[in-house]
């Protein structure tokens, strides 16, 4: 026999309130109080009944993303790890968490639904762009956000983002300290921030060491494996071909990589190459990829709802910039000839 949250609260002694933020995890509830409700709940059955609490609340008691329906993202370990984090953080709070598909270039029709309809209590906005409407739209309904990575806005936002300038400069640094002159840059469209944010890194340090970047060496391409192979083919092609490669983002880089190998090149021999989070060990075997490394990963997803929870809880917007580190690998090294 189920039991609902008015039994629970009389055979407690205690309002109803009390046990609901108990079973909720608030921490205006003493640890005692927490711990002696939950053992009744599990004691007596007690089921939530979720429409009740939600008219209740007002409260979805769900989080939300939107991602279009193509992203290569879900066969992405990073990103699987990031959802896992999430997942986690939330769930200890019972809230869960939805992947939201959208499509590609209507992704405020999606937005409007969700918002519109009370489906979620808040949204994670990833891949934000350097002029982000999803952003704006949401500003503009008053709606609960948190941004991953940042964006052009004004007013406070919530938001966890790495020091991209300061990734890729390093990167770049790394490679003239080799010796490298002729660096070249692939990178996702610049309307994504973190791609603005990279290519600015870019050159700063090339100018920092008095070289002014060869327009032919900064190549856009799609945020796919097949772009970054196709770009990486007709850097190979030009009639000085560069002797380093950056590449700011690892989904590109994976075809970077493949493009590398089969031209024959021989990897920080014949050619150096750094890939912001690596190309995974088992499409890059025998090699070990220098990489810029973030913190992303489950670490990052609980980060995310905690900011989240922040929000949701207080109205706080909280604000995280973590710090990128080389991770060297055998991929790239001094340059020859």
């Amino acid at each position: 026999m189920k039991v609902n949250l008015k039994a629970l609260s009389d055979a407690l002694g205690l309002s109803r309130t009390t046990v609901s933020r108990a079973l909720n995890g608030y921490d205006d509830v003493s640890e005692t109080t927490r711990e002696r409700v939950v053992k009744a709940a599990r004691e007596m059955g007690y089921v939530a009944d979720p429409t009740a609490r939600r008219l209740a609340t007002g409260r979805a008691d769900m989080i939300g993303i939107v991602y279009p329906f193509d992203a290569a993202d879900l066969g992405d370990p990073r990103f699987r790890e990031v959802v896992a984090g999430i997942t986690e953080r939330l769930a200890e709070r019972n809230l869960d968490f939805v992947i939201v598909s959208g499509r590609p270039n209507a992704e405020l029709d999606t937005y409007r639904r969700l918002v519109d309809g009370k489906l979620v209590d808040g949204l994670i906005v990833a891949r934000t762009l350097v002029d982000d409407p999803r952003i704006a739209y949401l500003q503009s309904r008053g709606f609960p956000y948190v941004a991953y990575g940042r964006t052009q806005v004004a007013g406070p936002y919530a938001w966890l983002d790495f020091d991209n300038e300061a990734g890729a400069r390093n990167a770049v640094r790394r490679l003239l300290g080799f010796g490298h002159r002729r660096i070249a840059m692939i990178s996702a469209p610049l309307t994504l921030n973190f791609a603005a944010q990279r290519r600015a890194g870019y050159l700063a340090a090339m100018r920092e060491a008095g070289i002014e970047p060869e327009p032919s060496l900064l190549v856009e391409c799609p945020f796919t494996r097949d772009g970054g192979l196709q770009a990486t083919r007709a850097l190979l092609a030009h009639a000085e071909r560069p002797t380093a490669l950056l590449v700011d983002n690892n989904i590109a880089g994976d075809g970077v990589f493949r493009a590398l190998v089969d031209s024959g090149l021989r990897l920080g021999h014949d050619m150096s190459l750094i890939v912001y989070d690596g190309v995974p060990t088992d499409g890059a075997y025998p090699h070990r990829v220098t990489a810029v490394v973030q913190p992303t990963g489950h670490a990052t997803g609980r980060a995310l709802a905690e900011l989240m929870l922040r929000l949701v809880d207080d109205g706080a917007h909280g604000q995280q910039l973590d710090t990128p580190e080389i991770e060297a690998g055998d991929t790239d090294g001094p340059v020859r000839g």
